[in-house]
C-alpha cells in the first residue's frame, strides 16, 4: 500500500484526494471509458494547445440552451418585452463563473463534484446531495422530453405521446457516439449547435428588433423583477434552465479527458485552456437565449400576443408575424436540434452522478432507459389529461424545480475551490471566493423568495 503523503505533499494538487482514496478504496477516475483519452500535444503553440481543449465547454453550453430555455424564454419575451433580458445576462456571468469553478475543481483534484462530495461530505449529506442531483436531473429530462417531443410533432405530425415515447430511443445514439470516441461525441454535438446558432442568426436578421431596446434591457435591470411575482416566477426558470445543477457535475468531469500532465504547472495549463473554452461557449448560449427572448419580444409583446407561452403557438405565429415564411420551421429544426443534444448531457451527467455518490455502475442504455422513462410517465399523463396546453405548464415548473436544485450544487462546489487544503495552491484567490459566495447567496436568497411567494399565493 502506498504510504500516506505528509503534510507539505497533501497540500498539493493532485494529493489532497488521499483521504478520498483511503475512505473508498476505488481510485477509479471518472468516466473512466474515456478518461484522458484526448491527446494534448506537448511543446504546440498557444493555438493548437487550446483546440486540443476545445469541447467539453461546448458540451456544457447545451444544457444552457435546452428546451427548458425555450419555454422560460418566450414567456419571458411575450409577457415582459426585454426586461428579462439582464436576467438572461445576469444567469449567463453566474455560468461562466460556476462552470469555470467546476472545471478547476476536476483538474485541480482529479475528482468530479459528485466523487469530492461523497469524499468530504458525511454520508447522509452525501446521500441528500444525490438526491437533490436527481431530481435535478429529472427535471431536465422532463424538459428534453417535451421539447423533443413537440418539435418532432411541429417537423412531421407525430402526436406528443407518441413523440415522447420515441425519445427513449437516444439512450442507443448516446451508445453508438460514445463508443466511437469522445471527440466524435464533442463534434456531433458542435454541429447541432451550428444548426442551433444559424436558426435563430436568420430569426434575429428577420425580426429587426431595437438596438437600444436590447442593450437597455441587457444592462438595467428593473425592480418590478424581484417585486412582481409574476416576472419572479418566469426569472427563477430562466435561472433554473440556464444556471443547470447538473452541468456543474458534468463539467467537473468531461475536463479530465484531456491528457494534460498531472503535475502543477500542467493543471494550471489545462485550468486556463478549460476556462477560455468554457467561457466562449457560454455566450454562444447567451445568444442563442437572449434571441429567443428577443424574437418572442418582437413578434407578440408588441403586437397583441402577450398570452403566448407555448412552443407549438410560437410556431404558428412566427412566420406570419416575422413576415418570412421560413422562421417557424428554423424555430422547430433549433428545437430538435436542442432537445437531441441535451439526451447526450444529461445521459453523461447522470453516469457521472451516480458513479461518483454511489459507485454504482450500471450499463449506459439501462441508465438512460430508466431515467428517460421516468420523465416519459408524467409527459404523457399531462398530455393525455389536459392535451397539449398543459406541457407549458410543465416545461416551466421543470425549470423552476431545477433552480431551486441549484444551492445544493452551487454551496459544495464553492466550499471545495475555495479550500486550500483540499486544492492546495490551485484554491481560488479571496476576491474570487467572496464573489462566488455573494452568487450562491443570491440563488438561495431568490429561490426562498419564489417559494414564499409560490405557497403563500401572492
Amino acid at each position: 500500500m502506498t504510504p500516506p503523503p505528509s503534510d507539505a505533499e497533501a497540500t498539493l494538487p493532485g494529493r489532497a484526494d488521499w483521504h478520498f482514496l483511503e475512505r473508498t478504496g476505488d481510485d477509479r477516475p471518472s468516466l473512466p471509458e474515456v478518461h484522458a483519452s484526448v491527446t494534448v500535444p506537448a511543446g504546440a503553440t498557444w493555438l493548437r494547445r487550446f483546440f486540443a481543449f476545445v469541447g467539453p465547454g461546448y458540451m456544457v453550453s447545451v444544457g444552457y440552451m435546452d428546451p427548458g430555455n425555450w419555454a422560460t424564454d418566450l414567456a419571458g419575451g411575450a409577457q415582459f418585452g426585454y426586461t428579462l433580458l439582464f436576467v438572461i445576462m445576469l444567469s449567463n456571468l453566474m455560468a461562466i463563473l460556476l462552470q469555470a469553478l467546476s472545471a478547476r475543481l476536476g483538474i485541480a483534484t482529479g475528482r468530479d463534484l459528485a466523487q469530492a462530495c461523497r469524499a468530504y461530505y458525511p454520508r447522509p449529506v452525501a446521500f441528500l446531495l444525490w438526491i437533490a442531483c436527481e431530481f435535478a436531473i429529472i427535471a431536465c429530462d422532463l424538459a428534453e422530453v417535451i421539447g423533443t417531443a413537440i418539435a418532432l410533432n411541429l417537423l412531421f405530425g407525430i402526436p406528443l405521446i407518441a413523440g415522447a415515447i420515441i425519445t427513449a430511443l437516444d439512450a442507443f445514439l448516446l451508445l453508438y457516439l460514445m463508443n466511437k470516441g469522445f471527440r466524435f461525441l464533442e463534434a456531433f454535438v458542435g454541429a447541432l449547435l451550428i444548426v442551433i446558432f444559424g436558426c435563430f442568426a436568420v430569426q434575429i436578421v428577420a425580426a429587426q428588433p431595437s438596438v437600444s431596446a436590447i442593450f437597455g434591457g441587457l444592462l438595467i435591470p428593473s425592480p418590478e423583477i424581484v417585486t412582481n411575482p409574476a416576472m419572479l416566477y418566469i426569472a427563477m426558470g430562466i435561472i433554473g434552465a440556464t444556471v443547470m445543477p447538473h452541468n456543474l457535475y458534468l463539467h467537473s468531469s468531461i475536463v479530465q479527458t484531456r491528457a494534460y500532465e498531472r503535475t502543477e504547472e500542467g493543471r494550471r495549463d489545462a485550468i486556463k485552456w478549460a476556462t477560455a473554452d468554457s467561457t466562449i461557449a457560454l455566450m454562444l448560449a447567451l445568444f442563442v437565449n437572449a434571441a429567443i427572448l428577443i424574437v418572442a419580444a418582437v413578434a407578440f409583446h408588441g403586437t397583441g400576443h402577450q398570452d403566448v407561452a407555448e412552443i407549438d403557438q410560437a410556431y404558428k405565429l412566427l412566420s406570419p408575424l416575422l413576415g418570412l415564411s421560413i422562421a417557424s420551421v428554423l424555430f422547430a429544426v433549433a428545437l430538435l436540434a436542442s432537445g437531441l443534444n441535451s439526451t447526450v448531457t444529461a445521459t453523461l451527467a447522470g453516469q457521472i452522478v451516480m458513479e461518483g455518490f454511489l459507485h454504482l455502475r450500471i450499463p449506459q442504455w439501462a441508465r438512460r432507459l430508466i431515467t428517460r422513462g421516468i420523465a416519459i410517465v408524467p409527459v404523457v399523463a399531462v398530455t393525455w389529461l389536459y392535451g397539449e396546453k398543459g406541457t407549458a405548464e410543465l416545461l416551466i415548473l421543470s425549470q423552476v424545480i431545477l433552480s431551486m436544485q441549484l444551492p445544493f450544487a452551487v454551496i459544495p462546489l464553492v466550499q471545495f475551490v475555495s479550500d486550500r487544503r483540499k486544492m492546495g495552491t490551485l484554491a481560488i484567490p479571496r476576491g474570487v471566493g467572496v464573489i462566488t459566495w455573494v452568487v450562491a447567496a443570491l440563488i438561495v436568497v431568490l429561490n426562498v423568495k419564489l417559494l414564499y411567494d409560490t405557497f403563500a399565493g401572492i
